[in-house]
């Protein structure tokens, strides 16, 4: 008796659903909606919110089980500030404590904006893992895996900001502005962000991790070093000068310096805030559309 209730009640649920499918679909073509919607198209926006904090903590979690993935925030930083100013030192400003107030925004800048480079990786690892697909089955908003991503790899960059600055004010860095110490990291935190929506456009697009890395070493490389990071673009040849002066990362340097090392505001700031906010028109549509297509 009990087996026949059951399997009649499933027969009208199974009807039910085909009717209300049935009447999505004749709605749905005639105002352009794709039917059927499911569940997790409709998460209202406080819920999504969480879902996309609740990924980010899962992002927090990888980082403290596995703590190898914190390398090139941690030792990078102390690895480049000691080396470089040991070495060009003397060479740059006829000292090592001259030019830490040259190198050390430097240095936080380009950790930073190639740590950007590790959601393209993460995501891609995500995706061929299979643990992508099992969370965009899960009746979440689709956006949240990927929303939590990017949210937990501002911790990144916050980390190699501040690694940056101690290991710099442990060698004799004093910058004359704690207010534009903080504005300062705030900046670039925000310019890493912008970069990040462009590798994961790449982590969406391109099959292979080893392909991200490769591409973002390409760009981000002559784009580093090509700039006012490590030594004053008068010194260089009148062409590689005229490049550098127009890098963007050299914009984001020279703003930061502005900011902790004199306490001002200079046009730098604004053109970093422009380019970075460009990005983001241009890739977070893009990426979106890629990452929901994928899903």
């Amino acid at each position: 008796m009990s087996s026949t209730m059951d399997h009649t009640g499933s027969d009208v649920a199974d009807s039910a659903a085909e009717v209300t499918d049935n009447e999505a679909t004749d709605s749905g073509a005639s105002s352009g909606i794709d039917w059927p919607i499911t569940p997790v198209d409709r998460v209202p926006f406080s819920q999504g919110l969480r879902q996309t904090f609740a990924l980010a903590r899962r992002g927090l979690l990888r980082m403290k089980h596995s703590p190898q993935q914190l390398f090139d925030v941690i030792i990078v930083p102390i690895v480049f500030t000691v080396m470089f100013a040991n070495i060009f030192g003397g060479a740059v400003a006829g000292g090592v404590d001259n030019y830490l107030v040259l190198l050390v925004p430097g240095v936080l800048v380009s950790v930073a904006v190639t740590t950007s480079v590790v959601t393209g990786t993460q995501l891609r690892e995500d995706i061929d893992s299979g643990v992508f697909d099992r969370l965009i089955s899960m009746p979440i908003a689709r956006i949240a895996p990927l929303a939590g991503l990017l949210t937990a790899d501002t911790v990144r960059y916050v980390i190699a900001s501040v690694m940056s600055l101690v290991v710099g004010i442990c060698m004799g860095y004093r910058p004359e502005s704690v207010i534009g110490v903080i504005a300062g990291v705030t900046l670039v935190v925000y310019a890493a962000f912008s970069l990040s929506w462009i590798f994961a456009l790449l982590g969406v697009l391109l099959r292979k991790v080893s392909a991200i890395q490769g591409i973002s070493m390409l760009v981000l490389m002559p784009m580093t070093f090509t700039s006012n990071a490590f030594v004053p673009t008068t010194t260089m040849p009148g062409w590689m000068q005229a490049i550098a002066d127009v890098n963007p990362v050299s914009h984001l340097i020279s703003a930061f310096r502005g900011l902790a090392n004199e306490g001002q505001i200079t046009s730098d700031v604004g053109w970093t805030l422009v380019g970075t906010t460009a990005i983001l028109i241009v890739f977070v549509p893009l990426t979106l559309r890629a990452y929901l297509s994928r899903s």
